[in-house]
């Protein structure tokens, strides 16, 4: 941790493993992380405390334990204790499982739980563990909105889904607490919040109640008191269910904010002030849903808000564990300068804030498509790998003096972010104005 700041600079390495039909999309092949064990020494040399880092169950167990290969994990795990960095486990990324399971089937529990043993006791040396990445929003895409598979576009198919994950990563951390006690919960998931025009307004209540469920539900929290305990109930969820899951809970021991430009929405029922394919609905009221960040006079609510709705609910440590914008290298540098400064602030107001996470160090493929399609559209982070060797990028000079000194000094630093400037605002009532020609990660 920075003695200055009180804030420590960790690193990730977009791992995503997603299904699309029977096909998987590989980002650690794609950005060619895969082939080169000397990345960790240039993630060394920015100074990072902590590496969030993939043993995969697909792609370490796909056929079951007993033809598992722990060697590229070996070597990297082995690699990162040499280097003297933390390692932070994923286990699932945005993915479902081996072909022989999924989200929506019980075997994706006993399976989870069966791989996290075996890591455990082939690293006893890590702590830290994410057994599922943002299981709200996995579920959501797999079985909400029908992008990834099980391809479901139904409220009980997303329930299933997230109480899957749920006792998946309760049951993993048993399995990795039998080898060691201390082992520590660190659960991602993304808080965006969400606006509306008033007569939405019941629409966004729903959703600023639905954008705490997975955390909710391993505090187990869920019970009848809870904002949306009908609404599980009418969506078949047993009661029986949900109190078996609270006498389980497993609450995080950090929580890890995940926040992106196009993490806030806005609905909005004049349809005619946006194009055809923000149009959606509920059943009840057709509405747009679009960025927040275009559309919505006061902009983003921004990491700082949200650092101090996360303390203020749960009470618990909390990590930074993905900032990265898919733009211009100055924008970028804006963008983690942004998220280091609100967590320095909101650990000023008492809020436990530990890290700061620069996500995507290797840059990422096709998030512009949510990774439905291979179309090569690749996006830099701390270095750039569309050449013979990493190339460090702006971004990476301005990680590395957030390590060292706790601030930086860069000039572009103290411009405004587009997100702050009045070209962003595109819908709505018109105006002069053009769109910026940076597209956020995860663009809906």
């Amino acid at each position: 941790m920075n003695e200055r700041s009180g804030i420590a600079l960790w690193a990730g390495v977009e791992c995503t493993v997603n299904r699309v039909g029977d096909r998987y999309f590989d980002q650690i092949e794609r950005t060619g992380h895969q082939r080169r064990p000397a990345d960790l020494d240039l993630l060394a040399q920015l100074g990072v405390k902590a590496v969030r880092y993939p043993v995969l169950w697909e792609r370490t167990a796909p056929d079951g334990l007993g033809s598992a290969d722990f060697s590229w994990a070996d070597e990297r795990l082995h690699r990162l204790k040499e280097l003297g960095i933390d390692v932070i486990v994923g286990l699932v990324h945005h993915g479902s499982g081996p072909p022989w399971t999924g989200l929506i089937e019980d075997s994706f529990v006993a399976g989870l739980e069966e791989l996290a043993g075996a890591v455990a006791e082939r690293y006893p040396w890590v702590r830290d563990y994410t057994p599922v990445n943002e299981p709200l929003t996995t579920a959501r895409f797999s079985a909400l909105y029908g992008h990834w598979y099980p391809h479901r576009r139904d409220s009980a198919s997303f329930l299933r889904a997230l109480l899957v994950e749920t006792r998946a990563t309760a049951a993993a951390m048993r399995a990795i607490r039998r080898v060691r006690p201390d082992a520590r919960l660190v659960q991602t998931e993304d808080f965006g919040a969400v606006a509306s025009t008033p007569p939405l307004a019941y629409q966004a209540a729903f959703e600023n109640h639905r954008r705490w469920l997975s955390l909710d539900l391993l505090y187990g929290r869920v019970d009848a008191a809870h904002p949306l305990h009908k609404h599980l109930r009418d969506c078949g969820v047993a009661g029986e269910e949900l109190a078996r899951i609270a006498a389980e809970a497993c609450p995080p021991d950090v929580i890890g904010v995940n926040y992106y430009l196009t993490s806030d929405r806005f609905l909005d029922h004049r349809l005619d002030l946006y194009p055809s394919w923000t149009h959606g609905g509920n059943g009840r009221d057709a509405y747009a849903d679009v960025e927040a960040v275009r559309v919505r006079e006061e902009g983003i609510f921004g990491h700082h808000r949200v650092l101090r709705e996360v303390w203020q609910r749960y009470r618990t440590p909390i990590a930074i564990t993905e900032v990265h914008l898919g733009c211009t290298p100055e924008e970028q540098i804006r963008w983690l300068v942004e998220a280091w400064e609100a967590a320095r602030a909101a650990r000023a107001e008492g809020v436990d804030v530990r890290a700061v996470t620069l996500w995507s160090a290797f840059g990422a493929y096709d998030w512009d498509s949510l990774v439905t399609q291979e179309r090569g559209h690749y996006e830099p982070g701390a270095f750039d790998v569309r050449g013979p060797a990493p190339r460090p990028t702006a971004l990476a000079v301005v990680a590395r003096e957030l390590a060292t000194a706790g601030r930086s000094e860069h000039p572009l630093a103290g411009a405004p972010g587009w997100w702050r400037r009045d070209e962003r605002l595109i819908y709505g009532a018109p105006r002069a104005t053009t769109r910026t020609a940076c597209r956020p990660w995860w663009f809906l």
